[in-house]
């Protein structure tokens, strides 16, 4: 393992007023995203929306890392480059989503562990390969009076800890992301009390399996409210109840925080994480992003599946990265959007 090629790897992923770019959905899941706009779910066209996305004029200015797809690792952008080339090009790292998805918990009614780990380590080696130079692995948390169960905590855990093992064993910086979902009518308490047990956790697991903390990046989830709970938390609490939780679990050695959006709109997303880096200014790790849907949604929108629409979407793609690189920096302020 080469810890100094490990830790400026992750340094540059979270480096000040950079986050990552979460473009690593499947194609089914990609599908569901164009069927509701009327765009044809084909290679060509998934080609094209993520050309869109990688060759967006200054997109390295805010953007640190992309997370990639393996189809999309894979493959080249409409100008016949690889996409891991136009990346690196743009000073963006490439990344890799390395799990096999979400799948029912045995003998857990409704919870999940996320599988994927059979033949990582040789995955992980032709992904190196092919210049991926860091990889995702998402586990998921179902939030009620009762769940998650200590068999959900625990297997994900494990699950999380042995993949970032794999990738440091092949030179690759895992981010780590335990993500308590948003769904649910549970309370901003409630959502503190599994967010830190998760986290807590997962940094034990870690440990145990001898991971160097200085070579990752946490994927973690805000303490919010849940999207159904009658009396949802305004923003600065949101932001205080985060930072008090990461405070309690996430050790200094960390180089980077990076959200996710979990389902929150993109300015409730970038509201949130101004108000983190406002509130505290001496924070020991990078607080950052890693939205997927609150930096693409509105520039699919707009591309639409046009070609015509290409260089507006890049526009939109380009603004919202831009609003995040500066809440990454308690920076960001509403009227800008009015603004730009």
């Amino acid at each position: 393992m080469d810890l100094e090629k490990l830790k400026s790897t992750a340094q540059a992923m979270v480096a000040p007023g950079k986050g990552i770019l979460a473009m690593d959905e499947s194609s089914p899941t990609c599908q569901k995203r164009f069927d509701v706009l009327g765009i044809p779910s084909t290679q060509e066209m998934r080609r094209e929306y993520r050309t869109m996305l990688v060759t967006t004029p200054g997109l390295g200015q805010f953007i640190g890392g992309a997370i990639l797809f393996d189809e999309t690792l894979r493959d080249n952008t409409l100008s016949g480059k690889s996409f891991v080339e136009v990346l690196e090009d743009q000073g963006v790292v490439p990344g890799i989503k390395v799990d096999t998805g979400a799948k029912e918990l045995a003998l857990r009614f409704g919870e999940k562990v996320t599988e994927g780990l059979d033949g990582l380590g040789p995955r992980l080696a032709e992904y190196a390969e092919k210049g991926a130079r860091f990889a995702k692995w998402r586990a998921v948390y179902t939030v009620t009076d009762t769940l998650p169960s200590q068999a959900c905590y625990s297997a994900n855990a494990h699950g999380l800890a042995r993949y970032a093992a794999l990738c440091q064993a092949q030179g690759l910086v895992p981010i780590v992301e335990p993500e308590v979902l948003m769904e649910g009518s549970h309370d901003l308490t409630r959502s503190f009390e599994v967010t830190q047990h998760a986290q807590q956790l997962v940094f034990e697991a870690l440990a145990n399996q001898g991971v160097n903390l200085e070579g990752i990046v946490l994927k973690p989830s805000m303490v919010i409210s849940g999207s159904d709970a009658s009396d949802r938390a305004g923003a600065e609490e949101v932001a205080r109840e985060t930072l008090r939780c990461l405070y309690s679990t996430v050790p200094p050695a960390v180089p980077g925080i990076a959200f996710l959006s979990g389902g929150q709109s993109d300015e409730e997303a970038t509201t949130h994480l101004n108000t983190m880096n406002n509130l505290d200014n001496s924070l020991p790790w990078a607080v950052t992003f890693s939205y997927g849907r609150a930096l693409q949604a509105a520039a699919m929108k707009t591309w639409a599946g046009d070609h015509a629409n290409f260089d507006a979407a890049q526009t939109v793609v380009l603004r919202r990265a831009r609003m995040n690189g500066l809440a990454a920096q308690g920076h960001y302020k509403p009227e800008l959007e009015k603004a730009a």
